[in-house]
């Protein structure tokens, strides 16, 4: 089988993580024979990263061949270095990548990476995402794009962009799975780690994140406990006992904080983990349930079409 090329663009005041996260996904997958080969590109003779750590010298990206159905990867980077003139006036990248993307190499950005992307002019009239804090900078620096909030990643056509960080891992899991089907990517994911799984409609933030918006350390202890015991019973004098109240206060105060009564707040608990966990092709609706502390599939089904 041939194999697929996984290119990495490196430039000056790279973040580590948005490299680092997405290239050990395809190496795992090449330890499991994945059909995937990788190198590294750049443009100058020697890269720091944002964190100051300097890296070897890397092949000029003129010197890579690539082709249709390749990928190139775009990690993200200081958005400073990124608006600067110097890298702006680089004309010889920006015809690169344009002649990449014409000729049918599939483009992925991670983070800010999209602004390399945008600068291109390879975005223009297309859907795609960055990192929270600069979709609204993407969308305001360049007006032909439409900057999607709150995704993971986004994919139109030969063109991926994504959040960053932890979502360009989800996203290099998604294109794993495209070649070899989700059980392989599972396998790829429990060798990472990364139990849950996502897809690019998940949300950059979860809102189960508004109802901890508070100061109270008892329910907030009991927040913790439910989110790492959601597979057992829950009885209201444990949780009460967990907060260190009365059953009568904690039901009074755990509204106060979160305005949302227990059951509520334990629903909206099980309802994310089903989504989580949906995807896993290795898990039965019946165990699925299980690790959610349902008693039936029905239960389950019944969460799964609540609003």
């Amino acid at each position: 089988m041939q194999k697929v090329k996984i290119v990495f663009l490196v430039i000056p005041q790279v973040h580590l993580m948005d490299l680092a996260g997405p290239n050990q996904v395809f190496m795992e997958a090449i330890g499991y024979d994945a059909p995937f080969e990788i190198e590294y590109c750049s443009f100058e003779n020697l890269i720091t990263t944002s964190a100051l750590l300097p890296l070897g010298k890397l092949p000029d990206f003129k010197k890579v061949k690539i082709k249709a159905g390749d990928f190139l990867f775009i990690p993200g980077a200081s958005i400073d270095y990124i608006h600067s003139a110097t890298f702006k006036s680089n004309t010889r990248l920006f015809n690169w990548l344009k002649a990449c993307n014409d000729a049918g190499v599939v483009m992925c950005s991670i983070c800010t990476g999209a602004f390399v992307l945008a600068e291109s002019g390879i975005l223009n009239g297309r859907n795609c995402t960055t990192h929270w804090k600069c979709t609204k900078e993407l969308q305001e620096r360049y007006p032909r794009l439409n900057v999607v909030e709150n995704v993971l990643f986004t994919h139109e056509g030969s063109i991926y962009t994504s959040a960053g960080i932890a979502s360009g891992m989800d996203l290099a899991l998604h294109i794993v799975e495209q070649f070899q089907g989700p059980l392989f990517a599972n396998k790829v994911a429990r060798e990472m780690v990364m139990y849950n799984r996502r897809s690019g409609h998940h949300k950059q933030k979860s809102e189960l994140l508004d109802f901890r918006n508070h100061i109270h350390s008892g329910i907030h202890k009991v927040q913790d406990w439910l989110q790492e015991n959601l597979h057992q019973k829950h009885v209201l004098p444990d949780l009460a006992a967990i907060a260190n109240m009365s059953d009568r206060n904690f039901t009074r105060i755990f509204k106060k904080e979160t305005s949302l009564t227990v059951n509520a707040y334990i629903t909206l608990l099980r309802k994310e983990k089903i989504n989580q966990l949906i995807s896993n092709p290795e898990l039965s609706r019946s165990e699925i349930a299980s690790h959610c502390g349902l008693k039936s599939e029905r239960q389950l089904s019944r969460i799964i079409h609540s609003r």
